[in-house]
């Protein structure tokens, strides 16, 4: 049970986070475009795919389910579970002009981009903190074996 509770409490965080963020660039776009209404099934949308998203994170990049399991995996299974989440809430929610195939091929784009961008940035940072930790280990050891 009590690892069920940390679970959902790391769940919880992550939707905040996701949702946070997903508010700032739709509030910035909407600042952008001149829009003066915040929708609410915007709102609703979005706090789904953030809820659903830190699932799927959960899922696909601990080791809840998959124990052993490459990085790449894992990055092509969330996005085969993802992006049709996302494509069916912009589908419902009009977060574009759905009939339009053009509108979908930039979707789609859009989703790889970002998912490609966060990707390195995570892999730059858990290399160069990796990195730093490998240092302070290594002077650790150095100070221990002078004693």
């Amino acid at each position: 049970m009590k690892k069920f509770l940390e679970g959902v409490m790391k769940w919880k965080t992550s939707v905040c986070q996701l949702y946070t963020g997903a508010m700032v660039i739709y509030l910035f776009f909407c600042q952008v475009f001149g829009s003066r209404e915040v929708s609410l099934t915007m709102l609703w949308s979005l706090l789904l795919v953030c809820g659903l998203g830190a699932l799927l994170q959960g899922l696909c990049y601990s080791d809840w389910v998959f124990k052993r399991m490459r990085y790449a995996w894992r990055g092509l299974l969330f996005c085969l579970l993802y992006l049709p989440v996302l494509a069916v809430a912009g589908w419902k929610a009009q977060w574009f002009p759905v009939d339009n195939l053009g509108s979908w091929a930039v979707f789609v784009g859009v989703f790889f981009a970002v998912f490609l961008v966060m990707t390195l940035g995570f892999d730059i940072y858990f290399r160069l903190t990796g990195r730093k930790y490998d240092g302070l280990l290594g002077r650790y050891r150095k100070e221990i074996g002078d004693q």
